[in-house]
């Protein structure tokens, strides 16, 4: 008896009016490819962008596709996550057995992303100590994913730089610029941005925009490679029990 097919993964990712948004996660989706040859991944919008999600799971239930891992391409449990993403699994074509994985924060691997995004700016390991650094997110108004931010930050700041501070483009404070100044009073020698979004677009602006006092800006996460591999963490954590389903019928 041959085995199952591994499920499929959908990445799905919010969408963006900027054409800079569906380009950059077209690139970590080829990243991810080229990680995990034979490993079918699709990707899908929820808005602005084609092809839509429920358009993808349409299509792979008409090809006779059965198991689809949906990962959402977001760094916090926020509300496109706790509700945008179900209400449309709950549309889905009922013959898909569909998982939905966890979003890709926190993870170490993220944290070296970021610095790989701060060295490709022009730090170097040298200058963690004297360094103090904003963790600039999109923001959000959901309590949990804003004390994640937080909490990253308070980690991050334990592996070596002078201080690191959360900061926000949206609906939280405070805000890219403000904790630049923050970050300046304390006396850290030099000042770097580094944004903690995916893709470039409307927020990861404003965030450039705040960081006109620092020293450096990094780059967002885009197709890092750590990135590619939280995505396939996630994938491989969310199919387990399909596997284990599969198994037992």
């Amino acid at each position: 008896m041959s085995p199952s097919p591994r499920p499929v993964l959908l990445v799905v990712a919010h969408g963006s009016r900027d054409p800079r948004h569906a380009a950059t996660v077209h690139a970590l989706v080829r990243r991810v490819r080229a990680l995990r040859p034979g490993l079918r991944v699709e990707t899908g919008f929820l808005d602005f962008n084609v092809p839509s999600v429920p358009g993808v799971l349409e299509s792979l239930e008409t090809e006779g596709v059965r198991d689809v891992v949906v990962l959402p391409l977001l760094l916090t449990r926020a509300f496109h996550a706790k509700a945008d993403i179900p209400a449309v699994l709950a549309a889905a074509p009922p013959r898909l057995r569909i998982r939905q994985a966890e979003v890709l924060g926190p993870s170490p691997l993220l944290l070296s992303a970021l610095e790989r995004r701060l060295y490709e700016a022009g730090l170097t390991p040298a200058d963690k100590s004297s360094t103090g650094v904003v963790l600039a997110s999109a923001g959000s108004s959901d309590p949990e994913a804003i004390a994640v931010i937080a909490e990253i930050a308070r980690e991050w700041r334990l592996t070596g730089w002078c201080a690191v501070r959360p900061a926000f483009a949206s609906a939280s404070l405070p805000r890219t610029e403000d904790a630049v100044r923050q970050l300046r009073a304390l006396g850290c020698a030099r000042v770097a941005v580094a944004p903690y979004v995916l893709a470039p677009g409307f927020l990861p602006d404003r965030i450039a925009r705040g960081a006109a006092g620092a020293d450096v800006l990094a780059d967002v996460l885009g197709p890092a490679p750590e990135v590619a591999r939280v995505l396939l963490e996630r994938y491989d954590a969310a199919r387990a029990p399909m596997a284990s389903a599969a198994g037992a019928a």
